[in-house]
């Protein structure tokens, strides 16, 4: 399945994408995608339902019908740093031996194709595109052979960051990287069922229509259970927490000289399987 969220900003009602590319409502069974929502019981109910019989919703979906994040009532958003290896490298810094946790703030959490307003300030806000790891069935100190049934699904995120006050200005990564709309999560949530080889995915980065970013999920160092397994052994992992996984080679900061976005510029990023986003930056 592929279950969504459309509509206006914090009035979005929960939805499935059929497989004419067209948005069923589910408001009949779920309130949102969210919370106990994404607990396997419930997303096997949502699993048996005939799309067909579900209201169809007018509008074309990332065209004139608005996509807000994919989860809703987000209560941890957790991101992984430095977790590719060839993005390490292009960094230039070593490999790390455990997997590096920082936070996104909540306020972060965007829809996948909102625009982006820079930072009063900003000259060096960059992109990300990363793997999102959704939580179902979550729990503390969850086993790594048990992590992926704990998962409700997969998405896109863009780790959108800035890097002056990520890591000249002191203190921890959260700063540069929970601005609002530093998030955007979407545009919908694929269930473990139609995803594929999590080892295999590619992702990849527009700017203007210009590739940035193109990577797989092979040169991940730390693993979609390993990471689950790890994050959980820190906080107790509930439903419809996101987990963000890093990003592959391309971004801003590490080209040569830097490039960093500017009003008027188009981000376009997606991953196998899961979809496309796309972002219009204004000052």
């Amino acid at each position: 399945m592929k279950l969504l969220r459309y509509g206006a900003k914090g009035a979005e009602r929960p939805g499935l994408l059929d497989a004419s590319g067209k948005i069923r409502d589910l408001s009949e069974h779920v309130t949102d995608i969210a919370a106990d929502a994404l607990m396997p019981d419930s997303l096997q109910r949502l699993a048996a339902l005939d799309p067909q019989t579900l209201p169809l919703v007018d509008g074309v979906p990332q065209q004139d019908l608005r996509l807000g994040p994919c989860v809703g009532q987000v209560g941890k958003f957790l991101a992984i740093g430095l977790n590719y290896a060839d993005h390490a490298a292009e960094a230039g810094m070593d490999l790390p031996s455990e997997p590096i946790i920082f936070t996104k703030w909540n306020s972060s959490i965007a829809g996948p194709d909102d625009d982006l307003t820079l930072p009063a300030g900003s000259a060096a806000t960059d992109w990300e595109v990363e793997l999102g790891i959704v939580i179902g069935a979550g729990g503390r100190d969850i086993p790594e052979s048990e992590a992926l049934d704990r998962v409700a699904g997969y998405c896109i995120v863009n780790d959108i960051s800035e890097r002056d006050w990520q890591l000249r200005r002191g203190g921890t990564w959260d700063k540069g990287k929970g601005y609002d709309g530093f998030g955007p999560i979407g545009p919908w949530l694929v269930t473990p069922d139609e995803v594929g080889d999590l080892a295999a995915m590619r992702l990849w980065l527009d700017l203007d229509g210009a590739r940035q970013q193109d990577g797989t999920t092979a040169t991940m160092v730390f693993g979609p259970a390993q990471l689950v397994a790890y994050c959980s052994r820190f906080t107790t992992l509930a439903p419809g927490d996101v987990i963000t996984t890093g990003t592959p080679p391309g971004v801003g900061m590490g080209q040569k000289p830097p490039k960093y976005l500017r009003p008027g510029q188009t981000m376009r990023l997606g991953i196998d399987g899961l979809g496309v986003q796309t972002q219009y930056v204004i000052a």
